[in-house]
């Protein structure tokens, strides 16, 4: 007897009204991943991997974790064992990864890319990776073709301010996708960061202004934000622990600034004044190019130190932190909105027992200038799998309204991840489809079919001027 194709048409799709929604309203969609960290050099080069193990294992961090878990020695993940060697680790690992999201996303990306319906084991690994690698290297599978593969309209990379954004440039008017720039600068809120000063220096250098003073350091940055918005940026994004709920001087930021610059020491409290100061600067400027505003809130990085100083930062330590989040959103956001420079903003928490502060916080800053200009963002990082995006729908839908949602995004490092959206929408229809087949919704498939059209894809195209 033959075993079912797992990744199926109606996966997930439990009702046949969802099967409605996603399948004629849903599945065609072309997809906008607003953030996202993926390599611009490597889709303005078009990339050609040498193997399925560069393009899908090497900087996953989710999959580092769970063959850390599954007691993989460190070579066959970070290590310089060869990539058949890793891949084939991974595939001893997959079947140890039921009932976590790496083994839908796992499965998913192999039947949407390579048309393989196999479920991924050790005893298949070696003719998979073979399979798989006499694709990928050719240029039918190069990273241009990886993204029109999947249906690719926008995407969004993360961004330094002092980048010259030469990739951004060669791939303006390209026929594939539009590649746009997002303005991330926390290094230079993070006033203690032992590079803060090569940090100033270099963004001198590309702005052609002498930093000296506070307000010149917001000079150099508003000149990067100009530059960014003259190569099609739209948004910016901030990952910080937390916000503050702390008043301060003109004058007392201007001498944190300094000693600084002096390089003397800056305590705890100084810091986060800093980058209150800062962030309140750079929010008035946001307004100003009517761009979107992105705060990632509450990770807990690095935690191991082994693996820091073993491979560096960055490396799947990471965790969920336990930050105080609602006091310091609310004095950041109300003291914008006040001035009438509050940007279009989007908040992500990464504790699952702050999703009822975050959706609540949005809808507190609201207007009539656009629907939910001030949104809760979709379930980010460890919460970007069925659960954590089920909560997060049923969350807003309790708490806002779940129909100007702005929707999915990837936040990866991968040009395998774009399946994950696939995820989202059929998770989203999957709630629809059976809240109307309870009689918790009216059978009106055409509305209801609409409002997952417009969180899949329309909110986003509007909202963030695409």
């Amino acid at each position: 007897m033959q075993t079912p194709i797992f990744i199926n048409d109606n996966f997930i799709l439990e009702t046949k009204t969802a099967q409605k929604l996603y399948h004629d309203y849903v599945s065609h969609l072309p997809i906008i991943d607003y953030h996202n960290h993926l390599n611009s050099k490597d889709i303005a080069s078009d990339k050609i991997y040498s193997s399925i193990s560069e393009c899908w294992l090497y900087g996953d961090h989710y999959k580092w974790r769970a063959m850390r878990a599954n007691a993989i020695p460190e070579k066959y993940i970070t290590g310089n064992a060869s990539d058949e060697l890793r891949f084939m680790k991974w595939a001893e690992t997959v079947p140890y990864t039921m009932c976590n999201p790496l083994y839908h996303w796992t499965h998913l990306e192999l039947k949407r890319y390579f048309g393989i319906d196999e479920l991924l084991t050790s005893d298949n690994g070696k003719k998979i990776f073979n399979e798989i690698n006499d694709k990928i290297s050719s240029k039918d599978f190069s990273v241009q073709k990886l993204i029109q593969k999947m249906n690719i309209e926008v995407i969004c990379t993360t961004d330094e301010p002092t980048d010259s954004l030469e990739f951004h440039e060669q791939l303006i008017g390209n026929s594939f996708c539009k590649i746009l720039p997002t303005f991330r600068p926390d290094k230079f809120l993070n006033i203690v960061n032992d590079e803060y000063l090569i940090s100033i220096k270099t963004l001198e250098e590309v702005s052609n202004i002498v930093i000296n003073d506070f307000k010149s350091l917001v000079d150099a940055l508003e000149n990067r934000i100009d530059f960014f918005d003259n190569m099609g940026g739209r948004l910016s994004d901030h990952g910080l622990e937390q916000l503050y709920n702390l008043e301060f001087t003109e004058s007392e930021i201007e001498l944190i600034f300094k000693r600084r610059l002096s390089n003397k020491l800056i305590n705890l409290e100084d810091s986060q004044k800093f980058q209150m100061a800062l962030l309140f600067a750079l929010g008035r400027k946001y307004a100003e190019k009517n761009w979107t505003m992105q705060l990632h809130l509450g990770a807990q990085r690095d935690n191991n130190k082994r693996l820091v100083d073993l491979i560096g930062n960055d490396v799947g330590c990471d965790s969920i932190g336990d930050f105080r989040q609602a006091e310091g959103l609310s004095y950041f956001l109300n003291r914008l909105d006040y001035e009438n420079i509050l940007p279009k903003t989007v908040l992500y928490n990464l504790n699952p027992s702050d999703n009822e502060v975050f959706a609540t916080m949005a809808g507190n800053f609201n207007d009539s200038s656009i629907a939910g200009k001030v949104q809760w963002g979709s379930a980010w990082w460890f919460l970007d799998q069925k659960d954590g995006m089920e909560k997060q729908i049923n969350t807003l839908s309790n708490m806002g309204l779940v129909s100007k949602f702005v929707g999915m995004l990837t936040d990866s490092r991968s040009f395998m991840s774009f399946p994950r959206h696939e995820y989202f929408r059929r998770i989203l229809c999957n709630i629809l489809g059976s809240q109307i087949e309870k009689g918790q919704l009216p059978n009106d498939i055409e509305w209801v079919g609409n409002m997952a059209s417009d969180i899949s894809y329309n909110n986003a195209k509007k909202y963030f001027n695409f």
